[in-house]
């Protein structure tokens, strides 16, 4: 029962943790900026994970008396540098592209839902109308194409802006 400390074991760890903290905050804050606005983007799968990643190691650091200010801010610059070079590998090996960041997907085509996509997704009817909504459309008499992002968003594209279709390339089960 002596080691039960209620609200503060002394000065010196509250000092600790302002300078760990601070110190690890301002760390953090220059590797994101250094890695480039893509952290900050819209997240894929692999970009939140990454972020949760992040923020758990720095939160483990706040709280703990056993890691150090340098030792976090070596975990955080390896586990951004990990990021980078999986983006430079996805740019130059498919495969890893693959892996890493699933292909858009069409969800809506031509006046149909599609099913295959819709299941694979987990997605409702009641989903896309909300997106519809979101950017402002009131039907699905409105739209040619729905198409789900890597990121989760939905892009809409009108009969109009369909054009010769070239940006629906690449996308699944197009």
């Amino acid at each position: 029962m002596d080691d039960v400390v209620l609200l503060t074991d002394g000065w010196a760890p509250i000092a600790r943790t302002i300078i760990v903290t601070t110190a690890t905050y301002v760390a953090l804050v220059i590797l994101v900026r250094i890695s480039g606005q893509r952290t900050l983007a819209r997240m894929t799968t692999f970009d939140f994970i990454l972020a949760v990643t992040l923020g758990s190691a720095f939160g483990r650091v706040v709280t703990s008396t056993e890691v150090g200010a340098l030792d976090a801010i070596v975990a955080l610059g390896v586990l951004i540098g990990i990021q980078w070079l999986l983006i430079l590998l996805r740019a130059r090996v498919r495969a890893v592209g693959a892996l890493l960041t699933p292909r858009p997907s069409l969800v809506y085509h031509d006046g149909r839902l599609q099913p295959t996509a819709m299941r694979r997704h987990r997605l409702t009817e009641d989903d896309v109308l909300v997106n519809l909504r979101e950017k402002g459309f009131g039907s699905f008499a409105e739209v040619h194409t729905i198409v789900l992002e890597p990121d989760g968003d939905f892009s809409i594209i009108t009969a109009d802006n369909v054009g010769d279709g070239q940006a629906l390339e690449g996308v699944r089960d197009h």
